[in-house]
């Protein structure tokens, strides 16, 4: 899917406001959004805990929402709190761009590069030219199965919960032979992550410290995310595909990241234009309902919004027109209930609407 809506610009933090690094400032909800819309607003959050907005959402954990750099909304559900870490499944993808972004930044990565990988190391091999840019768009044409239905194949499955789970995910996709020319085909594929993610470690030097240290020492803990607890396979590669706990307001604090254009109290952190690279689209599928860009998703909640998206119904979605962020934890399980989620999301976003 593509679609031809200009970028919109990335609003700039406010100059009287702090930067939510030690703590989100707080804001009033009824000062940023209409009676009318507050109303509405109100009575889509009271879905999550009515058995009617259960059957058409799911279960929702955590609902935190940022405005114009403020938390204007916080609500968790029964047995949660602002102190628990939540799983973030493939909201892990946005995080492993971020840190490649950061590689870019001191000059250890070019994108449009060869992706050093060693099962393609023999330039006859088909795979040998595959760049960054192909994995980060999810077009290498590796051949791979993403499917999450007991008792079907699913590659994913097996790399995560397998015979062998965890014990070198890199190279478990690695191993999958092309069945599309490099660039030509787009497919969703958890594996590829997980090979960006061995090739990056590698280059800050291998082992099991390597990327954890990079990690909070160049993206944590410079903006204020104290909470995360990233899961790394048995041979230290950052399982980038889908394990990375955090609290919702750290998840907010990384959204947050991304939609000041990677700019932090001041100092750049990612690459100029790498949120823009982020955020433009790949070539999709007719078939695939929404836009994909660079390890984030497009269009969820609105023709400009851009979105780390989790199994089961995580959320982190950025809407640059509203200055919006909006982070949601919860249960969503069946195909309807993932629609109705993202529907919901996509509603609530709108409530900021001037």
């Amino acid at each position: 899917m593509m679609t031809d809506v200009p970028l919109h610009p990335l609003p700039t933090h406010p100059a009287t406001l702090p930067w939510p690094t030690p703590v989100w400032p707080e804001g009033d909800l009824s000062a940023v959004v209409t009676d009318k819309r507050l109303r509405r607003f109100h009575a889509l959050t009271e879905l999550c805990s009515s058995s009617d907005g259960r059957a058409q959402i799911g279960d929702t954990h955590a609902l935190v929402v940022i405005n114009h750099g403020r938390l204007v909304f916080e609500n968790y559900g029964p047995g949660k709190s602002a102190s628990d870490t939540f799983p973030s499944w493939s909201m892990a993808k946005s995080i492993t761009h971020a840190l490649i972004g950061i590689a870019v930044r001191d000059g250890l990565i070019n994108i449009n590069d060869r992706i050093p990988v060693p099962e393609w190391d023999d330039p006859a091999d088909p795979r040998h030219a595959l760049t960054w840019d192909q994995l980060l768009r999810m077009s290498s044409g590796l051949d791979w199965m993403e499917a999450y239905v007991p008792g079907q194949p699913s590659d994913v499955i097996e790399m995560l919960f397998g015979e062998n789970a965890l014990a070198d995910t890199g190279s478990y996709a690695a191993k999958k032979p092309l069945v599309h020319a490099p660039g030509s085909h787009w497919y969703y594929s958890s594996g590829t992550t997980n090979i960006l993610a061995r090739a990056l470690g590698d280059i800050l030097g291998g082992g099991l410290g390597a990327i954890h240290d990079f990690m909070f020492e160049e993206l944590f803990d410079k903006i204020g995310m104290s909470s995360p607890k990233p899961i790394l396979d048995k041979v230290g590669t950052f399982v980038g595909s889908s394990f990375c706990y955090c609290t919702p307001r750290d998840f907010a604090r990384f959204g947050y990241l991304y939609l000041r254009d990677g700019i932090w109290e001041g100092r750049r952190l990612l690459p100029e234009g790498w949120v823009d690279y982020a955020r433009t689209p790949t070539p999709q599928p007719e078939t695939e309902e929404l836009g994909y860009g660079a390890h984030w998703w497009l269009n969820m909640c609105g023709p400009h919004s851009f979105s780390a998206n989790g199994f089961l119904g995580q959320y982190t979605v950025i809407r640059p027109d509203l200055d919006l962020i909006i982070v949601r934890h919860g249960h969503s399980e069946t195909d309807e209930q993932k629609d109705g989620v993202q529907a919901w999301l996509a509603e609530l976003a709108d409530c900021f609407k001037d």
